[in-house]
C-alpha cells in the first residue's frame, strides 16, 4: 500500500470519527493511530524501542550538581 493510500484511509477515519463521534472521538482516533504507527514501525525494524527510553546526556541528575 502506498503512503498516500495510508494517508487517505487515516484522513477518512479520522474524518468519520469527528464527524460521528465529536472532538473526543477526534483525538482518541488520532491518538491510537499515532500508537499503531509507532508499533508498527517497531516491528517492521526501522526504530528501535529504547530510542524511545533512552537516557538523555546531560538529564535532570546532572544539571543539579
Amino acid at each position: 500500500m502506498s503512503m498516500a493510500m495510508a494517508g487517505l484511509l487515516a484522513g477518512m477515519a479520522l474524518g468519520f470519527a469527528g464527524y460521528f463521534g465529536g472532538f473526543g472521538a477526534f483525538v482518541l482516533v488520532a491518538a491510537l493511530g499515532a500508537v499503531g504507527f509507532v508499533a508498527g514501525r517497531i516491528l517492521d525494524g526501522d526504530v528501535e524501542a529504547r530510542e524511545f527510553f533512552r537516557a538523555r546526556p546531560g538529564g535532570r541528575d546532572e544539571r543539579r550538581r
